[in-house]
């Protein structure tokens, strides 16, 4: 992937490995921050804690304790991928990303709708 090529290429079937993908992909746009100033610098940290955190809770949930952890674990992951969409929106609309970056923004959101689904379908069980 290029610099100036945002897509996430062939997004994969299983939610883990989408997260981890995406995950990577923040580590990236971070990267491009740090060269946009000491305001897109310190707006990337929390960008790149709540852009790699959202697949480590998903992670964790494989590992909880009970159902309800790890209910409770995938609802973090919803919130992580929340607060990284609004941090994305934030560097958009004050410039700090571009039109080219809305890859990242819109695969924030497809994310958010997957793992809103696998909790909704869990809390039916």
């Amino acid at each position: 992937m290029d610099e100036s090529d945002w897509n996430i290429p062939k997004k994969p079937y299983d939610v883990r490995e989408r997260l981890l993908l995406f995950g990577c992909t923040v580590v990236r746009l971070v990267q491009y921050l740090h060269t946009r100033g000491p305001v897109a610098v310190e707006l990337s940290g929390q960008l790149l804690r709540c852009g790699t955190s959202a697949g480590a809770n998903y992670e964790e949930a494989d590992s909880a304790s009970s159902e309800r952890d790890r209910w409770a674990k995938r609802k973090i992951t919803l919130r992580e991928l929340k607060e990284t969409r609004f941090r994305l929106r934030i560097l958009r609309k004050t410039g700090f990303l571009a039109q080219i970056h809305d890859p990242v923004l819109i695969e924030a959101e497809e994310l958010m709708k997957i793992v809103a689904a696998i909790i909704r379908r869990s809390e039916g069980k």
